[in-house]
């Protein structure tokens, strides 16, 4: 995306609703001069990319995201990645740019996303006796459970949310 792009896109992922070029171009205006049609155009773009769906109303159209801020920097990641003549080595590179926060939210999304483990593919090699009780394997909270969400207030764990269509 264009800077312009992402300035209209910012809007409409944090406004969460449809919109229409007015709205988008009267928020804009606060910033920067800019004209009606330039917006119209911009929206007309990001629905030509696949980034902005739109509905007709009157003689307007109102736009909304098709999928999350999250999803669009996950594609771009993995666009980025994926043209890397050394995938291990690039990430290697990423991760040592990262902050602590960062690498624990890598670790967090790590764990979410291969999902609960079974007993079976957890347990040694019969190292367990019949008397001694099995050890604690119980599966580490996600971020969200440590901060107290619930999993439907997380929409970005979806099935497609990690897609630029949202899995559509």
């Amino acid at each position: 995306m264009g800077e312009l792009e992402d300035a209209v896109m910012t809007r409409v992922w944090k406004w969460n609703r449809p919109v229409t070029v007015r709205e988008v171009l009267e928020d804009l205006q606060q910033e920067r001069s800019i004209a009606y049609t330039t917006v119209m155009t911009v929206l007309d773009n990001l629905h030509q990319k696949g980034w902005v769906r739109r509905e007709a109303e009157g003689r307007a159209y109102r736009y909304e995201a098709v999928s999350t801020r999250a999803a669009y920097a996950a594609a771009l990641m993995n666009e980025a990645w994926s043209q890397s003549d050394n995938p291990a080595a690039a990430l290697v590179a990423f991760f040592g740019m990262m902050s602590e926060e960062q690498r624990q939210a890598l670790q967090d999304a790590v764990r979410i996303a291969q999902g609960p483990r079974t007993r079976e593919s957890e347990s040694p090699p019969s190292s367990e006796t019949a008397d001694s009780p099995p050890p604690d394997r119980s599966a580490p909270e996600s971020a969200g459970e440590r901060a107290g969400e619930s999993p439907d207030e997380r929409p970005d764990e979806r099935p497609g949310a990690g897609r630029p269509d949202g899995g559509r």
